[in-house]
């Protein structure tokens, strides 16, 4: 008894489509990709009042944010990590998650860290 055995033998067959039908979805496809990338393409620009260090003091501020959330996402990853590996009594595992965890809290207090050195 073969339980992998093919029942049904229907072939798909493609619908006709007519010229007119392709070039109306081709040219429907396109505005749609257009649109897809002004959309996404632009950007709203605005003028910095003042003066240039609030702006890189702000891009600093920004970046720095985007660090604390990787850092936090791998801290996040070393807590499950170090459960799995407490769960399975595997050593190896939970040495890296004990490595990832530490490396996600320092990703996460970067800034901190780093005011701190400079004073």
């Amino acid at each position: 008894m073969n339980i992998f055995k093919k029942t049904n033998n229907k072939e798909t067959k493609k619908l006709p489509m007519t010229g007119k039908v392709k070039k109306g979805f081709r040219v429907y496809c396109a505005v749609v990709l257009c649109m897809a990338l002004i959309g996404c393409m632009s950007m709203t620009a605005f003028a910095a009042s003042g003066d240039p260090l609030t702006v890189i003091n702000n891009l600093s501020d920004f970046i720095f944010g985007l660090i604390r959330a990787i850092g936090l996402i791998l801290l996040g990853f070393g807590i499950v990590q170090v459960g799995l590996s407490l769960k399975s009594h595997d050593p190896s595992q939970r040495a890296n998650g004990f490595l990832t965890l530490a490396g996600g809290v320092i990703i996460t207090f970067a800034k901190e860290i780093l005011t701190l050195i400079t004073g």
